[in-house]
């Protein structure tokens, strides 16, 4: 297998990576990053969350960059704020041991002013939250007329997301750029779409594991059960993973909120996220299950878009999703970095024909243990 020095990253990269403990490029890293350091290219890449997609992306970008240039350079897209974060955090830890190479990220519920005051310094890559870009680009507080490389990191949930408008919008007016790369864990109708419209035709569509969207560290299992059983299973499962963490999945706020407290009830260190929370709200429920201090984080799958939290044992599905790309996105919050992680369902028995249609979708199986 090749390493990064061969793959055609420069040493103050791989030592800041080094730093990372990442030695051993991943599959997408390996298709991926010799194409976009070596040539100017539209890129369509598909893959599972946790599979080192940052990187893979990440270091082509920073290769471009000129420090020396005060402008923005390379814009990153994303669905969330948590991302945005994560991603920006990423790049800074890449560029410890290289000339400095300025990364802002811009989103959503937070104080625009501080934001603008942050782009007052020099920045040479923006990671945004679609909206709030827009609003900055209207402000005449960002000028993306120098960025030659775009990403949109994971595509498929900004668009579920109801961003398609404003995508449309910034890609529009990124009349310079030479570089499109667009970053999906799955591929809806609506991507093939914006692909046809934004990518440029016959572009590289590198695909890990198209066979398995799922990640293969992860074990499918389910339960049935009626909806009054619910709760109680779900109690003997928790109890079988003794104190590791994991995420519940609910399909709405009302049961999100009502399983967080019945959970509480018995002592266990949980909080809920869903749409009607605060931002100051939402991001004190993710410092304290960052920071461990909750062992269960109770989540609706809008509120959970873009989490990215290393060591989850597990996820459950206290409600399933109607959609196959739901149960994707859901299950790859645990097993990720190579570690191991159950995805655990609880199916009423009208349910189980839902099951099937995702084995089928998804080439994976699901194993009943009760």
């Amino acid at each position: 297998m090749k390493n990064f020095e061969q793959l055609g990253v420069k040493k103050e990269f791989i030592k800041g990576l080094v730093d990372l403990k990442i030695v051993n490029p991943s599959e997408i890293q390996l298709a991926v990053i010799p194409l976009l350091i070596n040539s100017k290219t539209d890129l369509i890449g598909q893959a599972q969350t946790g599979t080192g997609k940052t990187a893979a992306y990440g270091l082509p970008l920073l290769h471009q960059i000129d420090p020396k240039r005060n402008q923005i350079q390379g814009l990153i897209l994303c669905p969330t704020r948590e991302l945005g974060q994560q991603i920006a955090k990423q790049l800074f830890k890449f560029t410890k041991y290289s000339e400095q190479i300025f990364t802002e990220s811009v989103y959503g519920g937070e104080p625009i002013d501080k934001q603008i005051s942050a782009l007052s310094r020099p920045t040479h890559i923006i990671v945004a939250t679609p909206g709030r870009l827009i609003d900055l680009v209207n402000r005449n507080v960002v000028d993306l007329s120098c960025v030659k490389t775009v990403v949109l990191d994971e595509a498929d949930e900004m668009l579920s997301m109801g961003f398609q408008k404003e995508l449309d919008e910034i890609l529009g007016f990124l009349t310079t750029v030479e570089n499109k790369w667009l970053f999906s864990a799955t591929m809806p109708e609506a991507i093939n779409l914006m692909i046809k419209k934004h990518i440029s035709f016959g572009a590289p569509h590198i695909t890990i594991n198209s066979k398995n969207v799922v990640n293969k560290d992860i074990t499918h299992q389910f339960s049935v059960c009626d909806e009054s059983e619910k709760f109680y299973l779900l109690l003997q499962f928790l109890k079988s993973e003794h104190k590791n963490r994991g995420m519940i999945f609910c399909k709405t706020k009302v049961m999100a909120q009502t399983l967080s407290k019945q959970l509480i009830a018995k002592n266990i260190l949980t909080d809920a996220l869903h749409g009607d929370l605060l931002q100051k709200e939402r991001d004190k429920v993710m410092r304290a299950f960052k920071n461990e201090s909750l062992q269960i984080l109770v989540a609706t799958d809008i509120a959970a878009r873009g989490i990215d939290i290393d060591g989850l044992s597990y996820v459950v599905h206290y409600q399933l999703p109607d959609k196959e790309e739901y149960y994707t996105h859901r299950s790859g919050r645990t097993a990720r970095a190579g570690k191991k992680g159950i995805s655990f369902s609880l199916v009423t028995p009208k349910e189980k024909k839902t099951l099937k249609f995702f084995e089928r979708a998804l080439s994976i199986d699901f194993l009943q243990i009760r």
